[in-house]
């Protein structure tokens, strides 16, 4: 079989897909699969012939138009089979407004929050006290987010996120340990505890080696370890993602889990989450990337 991986890209993201594309490139040669890069950055002739040329697609773009659902969609119509979620889910995803509206229908705490549009200058009719958390409604790796403790932090914080993004997201800020589940196929994987050495799991802790302790599992009782997992999963199926996802929440005092965020193309790097969970559950890369493939061929 021919797998094309997708890496690279034009999102802010593109650094931390190349390495992911690397390392699941690496992997895919290991297995014995034929495989040839695709890079987006590219242009869009190279990206369709190549895209035509293999049998399966492995997305390892992070961020942007890889992650939001158009270039899902662009492969759905080739009727091209590729890994992670479709472009209907991929897009709700993305959108940290629409995913955490339809997670608290279902009564599962997520931290409180408005958004501003590129119009807006502030928030208006605002009722969250600090600090709070401000970040671009559709980007990851903790890109363009502040954690904002005044007025005067609030605008500076603002103006930094919408280098990023049309929709800002102002959230309430959730003390508590930071942990995160992986979900592959129909399975919860070891819990992840997230200890930054800096005050914020920013983009510097989650991409520089020893900048961060993930104690994998997590301590925590079994009766809340299967809590978490269960409402991660719930999570996954209910915002239609598919093989894989990563589901991240605050843990607060009262061993409440916030729901934060939900991944669909979690990285894939030395120092990524996923790896380190799945790990911990005997499973090596080689054995993540395998086990991916094999979830995307059971789609018809």
């Amino acid at each position: 079989m021919k797998i094309g991986v997708l890496l690279g890209g034009s999102s802010p993201e593109r650094d931390v897909s190349l390495k992911s594309g690397k390392a699941i490139i690496s992997a895919c040669e290991q297995l014995g699969y034929d495989v040839v890069s695709i890079d987006p950055k590219d242009g869009v002739a190279s990206l369709l012939i190549k895209i035509e040329s293999v049998d399966l697609v492995f997305n390892g773009l992070h961020g942007g138009d890889g992650e939001n659902g158009v270039i899902q969609g662009l492969l759905q119509s080739m009727g091209k089979r590729f890994t992670g979620s479709d472009n209907e889910s991929s897009a709700i995803c993305m959108d940290k407004r629409v995913s955490k509206a339809l997670v608290s229908r279902k009564n599962i705490l997520t931290p409180n929050w408005i958004s501003i549009d590129s119009v807006e200058k502030k928030p208006t009719n605002f009722e969250i006290d600090y600090p709070l958390i401000v970040k671009p409604n559709d980007q990851g790796s903790t890109i363009g987010l502040t954690v904002v403790k005044s007025d005067k932090e609030l605008e500076e914080a603002i103006t930094l996120a919408r280098r990023y993004t049309k929709i800002v997201l102002i959230e309430a800020f959730v003390s508590g340990r930071e942990i995160t589940v992986t979900i592959i196929g129909n399975k919860a994987y070891p819990i992840i505890e997230i200890i930054p050495t800096n005050d914020l799991y920013d983009y510097e802790c989650k991409y520089t080696k020893d900048m961060a302790e993930y104690p994998c599992p997590a301590e925590l009782s079994n009766e809340l370890t299967l809590k978490i997992q269960n409402i991660a999963l719930m999570i996954h199926k209910l915002l239609g993602c598919r093989h894989y996802s990563r589901v991240d929440f605050i843990l607060d005092e009262e061993l409440n889990p916030w729901f934060l965020e939900i991944n669909t193309l979690p990285g894939m790097t030395e120092t990524s989450l996923i790896p380190k969970s799945v790990g911990a559950a005997g499973m090596d890369f080689k054995m993540l990337i395998q086990c991916i493939i094999d979830e995307s061929l059971k789609d018809i």
